[in-house]
């Protein structure tokens, strides 16, 4: 397998892109090849400095970055020689199975959407966003690809979650749930209860590839068995967020109170494996990325904050991605849906 690695994305650029594909290529010798996008020169002296010397990386000029500030679409069109740009360029022309971007999202969705299409039946891509799970994960989806979707999307989103979770997460029977205020069918906005009344009649068809949950609420993500939580791009962005925040905004208030007294330092000491084991837990690193589900390619979408290990955790994703071969699957699943996909759009 061969994957492209955009370089140059991220907040910590190049230097944790570099480490993160030295780790991978140590970690998964099936490996067959890295391509790096960027500038190369500046690519080689990290990589020199940082102790990379491994025949399977191939490095691809591309001269311009995409800021994170950017917008997504305008950049595309404006930078086509974008470290992004080209890694999504070399799946487009079979060189690579996979791409891995941890730079601007907007820039990443519009690459793969623009030049790898969608899959057929997909009427929109999606963000599969991992979130720690009392029962293991539970996928956010979507977590800001698409912020004004549509119920039909939503469908298509509960299909590929699905499959998503059976080929690569090994869940033998997803549960799929939609995102709303409150549990009862009659809660929710126009949005979520037509996105409700589509899913139940691809129930009642036998076309349901998972149980479905109906509506779930925020606590939902983290105390109930649910592999796929849907929403729209918007919602699922800021629920990411916030979760995100708050977790950091925990973790700092937890270490300013046991520094407060030497009996609190001695216990946080005492305790320091479980704390981490939380961290490890919790924390997006040890998941690397999220895959953009509905493309027609094998995407990961990485945090822009993420450090040499989440850089590392999403190649070993895509690379597990590739070995799955879900998009076949997703097709195949999509292909009785109650609508046309061009509905839509």
């Amino acid at each position: 397998m061969k994957l492209a690695l955009d370089a140059m994305g991220g907040d910590h650029a190049p230097e944790v892109n570099i480490i993160g594909a030295r780790e991978a290529l140590k970690l998964r010798p099936t490996i067959e090849k890295i391509y790096l996008t960027g500038p190369t020169e500046t690519l080689k002296q990290c990589a020199t400095e940082n102790a990379l010397d491994d025949s399977r990386i191939e490095y691809v000029e591309a001269p311009q970055v995409v800021g994170m500030e950017e917008s997504g679409a305008k950049a595309l069109r404006k930078k086509k020689n974008s470290s992004i740009s080209i890694a999504a360029e070399l799946v487009k022309q079979g060189k690579a199975d996979a791409f891995i971007s941890a730079g601007n999202t907007g820039a990443a969705v519009a690459a793969a959407t623009v030049k790898l299409r969608l899959l057929k039946g997909v009427a929109r891509a999606g963000i599969a966003s991992p979130m720690p799970n009392e029962y293991g994960q539970c996928n956010l989806l979507d977590a800001g690809a698409n912020p004004e979707a549509k119920p039909l999307h939503l469908v298509h989103y509960a299909i590929m979650g699905s499959v998503y979770a059976k080929e690569v997460l090994k869940v033998k029977d997803p549960h799929v749930g939609i995102m709303s205020n409150g549990e009862e069918d009659e809660k929710g906005t126009s949005f979520t209860k037509e996105t409700m009344m589509l899913l139940k009649q691809l129930v009642e068809q036998g076309k349901a590839p998972f149980t479905f949950r109906g509506n779930v609420e925020g606590h939902d993500l983290f105390q109930t068995k649910l592999d796929v939580c849907l929403c729209d791009g918007f919602t699922g962005n800021v629920v990411l967020k916030s979760c995100e925040a708050t977790a950091k905004a925990m973790s700092k208030w937890m270490k300013e109170e046991f520094k407060k007294s030497p009996i609190r330092i001695a216990s946080a000491l005492m305790g320091k494996g479980a704390f981490q084991a939380v961290k490890n837990r919790t924390h997006y690193e040890s998941y690397g990325g999220s895959p953009l589900l509905g493309v027609n390619g094998i995407v990961i979408i990485a945090h822009g904050g993420s450090s040499a290990v989440a850089i590392q955790n999403a190649i070993l994703m895509g690379a597990e991605a590739i070995q799955h071969q879900i998009n076949p699957k997703i097709e195949e699943a999509l292909q009785d849906l109650i609508l046309p996909a061009q509905e839509a759009k």
